[in-house]
């Protein structure tokens, strides 16, 4: 996102076009998660994630080496189609690794691997790609997943898997559940709320708020220490009450959302609330995760843990269009946060009716379900 000025001036196309890149990616995630984990369902967890990373690392080389807008959004597709299924399937690993009560916590702390990245990544690449161009950050990027390719080799854990292969239909069979769907869909509408807004942080901070574009990587620095401390916080929570997380959390994001609006005219305030964003925005991911997880039990888990990662992903191509929406055909750049406010709302509201309804005839647990770790 820090990116989108350079890009878009580089390659000779608008914001929102620049913006739109951000979208194929998180199309790319949809496409890829339900493909990828499909094909690779036989395959151990460890050799998934490290052909994983190797489609990530190469796709990210593709990036830095495209000439033009058209190849830089195919190699940003190509990219992505790794991205749901390595979340999903490493989300279900690391709940395989821990005690009952400690799962949501579990993937809290391996989606703590993202928010570092956010907050040494998010703020070195942006200056990186003011300094030297935005080509030279997807090398650098490349090259950190070559690194990380490596350390899943050493450090990963090979277990075996407690859910018998009961192929492909069977797995499939997991989004008959209207639960799992409601949870998904819910997923979408959250996190489409911070998208919205953080696709064009850039131009809030520096249209609106006046910050120089050099301010801009301590910014997003806040901003990646937010999500560390959100993330942590509502894997603990909902650990202990999972549905109340789910809906708390994302009532927390509505708010800061909404608040934001007032917070941008001022510098402090504005600073303030993109770290607060931060916070609120990632709190929701380790229940939103673990509350579809609860409900897939069984044997198409993975496949719902990999296409619930792309459903966040959705949430972001939506919220990055409907921005763009916004900025270019509606109200403009000030009524970002208060649009996005409404979508956590309308998430909140499709949780209810998920957990009143009862739609799953099993019902949706209110706490982990009794599977416990791989001896």
């Amino acid at each position: 996102m820090g990116l989108l000025l350079p890009v878009s001036e580089s390659l000779s196309v608008s914001v929102s076009a620049a913006g739109l890149l951000v979208s194929g990616y998180a199309l790319g995630v949809v496409v890829g998660a339900p493909l990828l984990t499909y094909l690779m369902s036989r395959w151990r967890s460890k050799r998934v994630l490290l052909a994983l990373m190797i489609i990530f690392t190469l796709g990210n080389a593709a990036c830095a080496l495209a000439p033009d807008y058209v190849s830089l959004m195919l190699a940003r597709v190509i990219t992505a189609l790794a991205h749901g299924t390595y979340f999903g399937i490493g989300s279900v690993l690391a709940t395989r690794l821990v005690p009952l009560d400690r799962r949501a916590t579990a993937i809290a702390v391996m989606f703590t691997g993202l928010t570092l990245a956010n907050i040494l990544g998010v703020p070195f690449g942006t200056w990186l790609g003011h300094e030297l161009g935005w080509r030279a950050t997807f090398v650098a990027i490349a090259v950190v997943g070559a690194l990380a390719l490596g350390v899943i080799a050493a450090l990963v854990p090979d277990v075996t898997e407690d859910v018998p292969d009961a192929g492909a239909a069977a797995a499939a069979r997991v989004f008959l559940r209207p639960a799992v769907v409601l949870g998904m869909a819910t997923t979408v509408l959250g996190y489409a709320g911070v998208f919205t807004v953080f696709t064009y942080i850039a131009p809030l901070l520096t249209r609106l708020t006046g910050v120089a574009e050099a301010a801009l990587s301590p910014i997003l620095l806040l901003f990646g220490l937010g999500l560390v401390a959100g993330n942590l916080l509502g894997g603990r929570f909902a650990d202990k009450r999972l549905f109340e997380t789910v809906t708390g959390t994302l009532l927390l994001l509505a708010m800061v959302l909404a608040v934001m609006r007032l917070a941008l005219p001022n510098p402090g305030t504005a600073v303030l609330a993109v770290g607060l964003l931060g916070a609120a925005g990632f709190a929701t991911v380790p229940p939103l995760q673990m509350w579809v997880l609860a409900k897939a039990e069984g044997a198409g888990q993975s496949l719902a843990a990999s296409v619930n990662i792309a459903a966040f992903n959705l949430g972001n191509a939506f919220g990055a269009w409907l921005g763009g929406v916004v900025v270019d055909h509606g109200p403009g750049l000030r009524a970002l946060p208060w649009v996005a406010a409404v979508l956590p709302l309308l998430a909140i509201a499709l949780a209810f009716y998920a957990e009143r309804t009862a739609l799953d005839r099993r019902g949706l647990p209110r706490t982990c379900p009794p599977t416990g770790p791989v001896e």
